[in-house]
Order: structure tokens, then C-alpha cells, then sequence
């Protein structure tokens, strides 16, 4: 087989085709493993050429306002989407305050512009920079971040039985705006987006399967089906234990899970069983224990397992069963890359 672009692998995997080889990249690396690896690296992005990755992701542009002695990120920061956030050893912060508690805060509240100048800025310039050989693809939401954003995780969970009327504004909110970020998107030439909205746990989903098909499910079908429209395929990134949920996230018209995540009893095998005649599959060697404790060894006999299971038939991207957290030892992440390369090729 001739060999493929990484733009084309990807786009050859989440179409469930095969591709010359196994596509390979990370939401995340973090600085830690990249200094190790790679040192000198302007940004993630250039790490992920540099390291062979097949795909650049990128953030929109929103601003944060240092809070408190007034060091850029060094503490607490407010997000442009009224939030307070707090600067954690990873690189993403968590959000600690919320703007909205009530339905009276969402009728005051007033959401960043999605046209508002440099919102793309990343964007183009990551066109620039790598869109004639990589996928470039950008990181959106669906229809539970911003809610947790908005409302914090406890407020929102309570809400979900307490207030459904405020949290079915949020997700309509969300669908909206990132509906009109996503034609921005495609007016600039992006062809994926993956949305980052964690639903689970490793326990099983945060609300009952009936309240996500009340309150989540309609509009995961419409943003989807939006963004389809838009002619954009679509990563769907959700951690912990799916199964109660996962007919209905394939339902929403999805072309791709993230992570498989093996903590979640999430297995690769099993869901391309299920569902690999309907989705392409991305994931899942194990970085909350194995790549952070395991030896090379054992990193590598575990992507070749997921290679094992995800390969047949096309449609896989390997990756970690999340992103490549500071704990992760640099060591095993280039071994499970040079893995990928020496036994993810297709015959034929």
C-alpha cells in the first residue's frame, strides 16, 4: 500500500477504511514528558509533528484574566466564560467558582461571542503552519462541559433532578454556540472536531440513563447532527464506564469514540464487536497506571494488544486511554510510538 499523509490516515481511519498504517496522536502531552523527549519544542503542536503524531489539536482562543497577585495563570484566573479557574501541576486548570446558580443567573448571563475577534487565531495558524501534511483538528463541546463550567459539577448534578429547566437552557446554550463556532471552523477549512465532554466516571455515567436521555440526548442528537451537516466528522472523547449510555452517544451520530477507557471496563474488543460496523474507535493503552508505573516492556506488549484488537478492518487510531499526563514516564510513550510504527501497518 502506498504510503498515506498523516491528513489521509486519519481521515482513512475515521471512516472506517484502512489506512497504510495505524494512525497515532494525543489531546495532550504534557511539558514534563515533551522536555524529556523532545526538548526545545515551541508548543504541544510541534512536539506532535516532531514525535510523528499524524494530528495537531487545537483550543479556540478565549481569554483568561489573572486573579490575585496578578501572575499570568500562576493561581486563580477568570475564563471568559465567567468562571474561576485554578491552576493545577497539569497543564488545564479545574474550575473551582461558577457564574450560574439559578435560573435568573442564565437569563442575566451572557456567553462569549463566538465571532469576537482572534477567536480562530490558534486555529489559522496551526493551518498554517502543519494543514498541508496533518490532520488539524480543533476541540469543541457538546452538551455537558459548559453546563459544568457554568454551574460546577455539583451544582449541575443537583440541578439535573432539582432544576431540569435550567439545565435544559445550558445545553441548548451549548448546542448553539458551538454550532456557530463549528461553521467557522469549516469556513477555514477544518474537516474534524472532537468534543471533550466527559459523561462518566469509572463507575458508570454521572446522572441516570433516563436523565441523559431526558435532559443530554436531544441535543447530542442536534449538535451532532449539526455538525454533520457542516460535513465535519467527529471524535467523540468521553472517559469511565459508557456502557448504561453508549447506545445512545453512537445513536447521536458520532463518527468516532475516545478512550476506551480499559479503567472504565471498557474494552476495545467489545465495542468494535458492537459497534465497529457504525464507528471508528480510538485508544486505550492504559496511562493512569501502566504508562505511569509499568516498565517498556509491559507498555509495549499492551499497545500491541490494542493494536490486536482495533486493527482488523480499519477504523482505529491508537492512542493513551486519555492524554499523556505529567506522571506518564517518557520512556514508555516512545515506546508505545515506536510500537505503533513497527507493527500498526496494513498489508495489502
Amino acid at each position: 500500500m502506498a504510503e498515506m499523509t498523516p491528513r489521509e490516515r486519519v481521515l482513512a481511519a475515521l471512516q472506517r477504511q484502512e489506512p497504510d498504517r495505524v494512525p497515532h496522536f494525543e489531546w495532550l502531552v504534557d511539558r514534563k514528558v515533551r522536555d524529556a523527549l523532545l526538548p526545545g519544542c515551541r508548543d504541544y503542536n510541534e512536539f506532535a509533528v516532531r514525535m510523528g503524531q499524524d494530528a495537531v489539536v487545537v483550543d479556540l482562543n478565549f481569554s483568561k484574566e489573572a486573579l490575585g497577585d496578578g501572575r499570568s495563570l500562576s493561581g486563580r484566573y477568570r475564563s471568559e466564560w465567567g468562571y474561576i479557574g485554578q491552576k493545577t501541576e497539569e497543564e488545564h486548570g479545574i474550575e473551582v467558582e461558577s457564574p450560574i446558580a439559578s435560573l435568573a443567573d442564565f437569563e442575566r448571563y451572557v456567553p462569549p461571542d463566538p465571532l469576537a475577534p482572534g477567536r480562530y487565531a490558534a486555529v489559522e495558524k496551526a493551518i498554517e503552519l502543519y494543514g498541508d501534511r496533518c490532520a488539524v483538528i480543533v476541540h469543541l463541546n457538546d452538551v455537558f462541559s459548559l453546563p459544568r463550567y457554568l454551574m460546577g459539577m455539583e451544582n449541575l448534578l443537583m440541578a439535573i433532578v432539582a432544576d431540569p429547566k435550567l439545565v435544559q437552557a445550558l445545553v441548548d446554550m451549548s448546542v448553539r454556540i458551538n454550532l456557530a463556532m463549528a461553521r467557522e471552523l469549516v469556513a477555514r477549512g477544518i474537516e474534524i472536531v472532537y468534543t471533550g465532554d466527559d459523561y462518566c466516571s469509572s463507575r458508570g455515567p454521572f446522572m441516570s440513563p433516563r436523565h441523559f436521555r431526558e435532559l443530554f440526548y436531544e441535543g447530542l442528537c442536534r449538535v451532532m447532527g449539526g455538525f454533520k451537516e457542516l460535513g465535519l466528522l467527529v471524535i467523540k472523547h468521553t472517559d469511565g464506564n459508557l456502557w448504561p449510555i453508549l447506545d445512545m452517544i453512537v445513536d447521536s451520530g458520532i463518527d468516532c469514540l475516545d478512550p476506551i477507557d480499559p479503567k472504565g471496563g471498557m474494552s476495545i474488543a467489545e465495542v468494535k464487536a458492537k459497534y465497529g460496523h457504525r464507528i471508528a474507535i480510538k485508544g486505550n493503552v492504559d496511562c493512569a497506571d501502566l504508562l505511569t508505573f509499568g516498565s517498556v516492556e509491559e507498555t509495549i506488549e499492551a499497545t500491541r494488544q490494542a493494536l490486536r484488537e482495533g486493527m482488523p478492518g480499519g477504523g482505529f487510531i491508537l492512542s493513551s486511554s486519555n492524554s499523556i499526563h505529567s506522571g506518564v514516564k517518557p520512556d514508555n510513550y516512545a515506546a508505545l510510538v515506536r510500537t505503533v510504527r513497527e507493527f500498526g501497518a496494513y498489508v495489502g
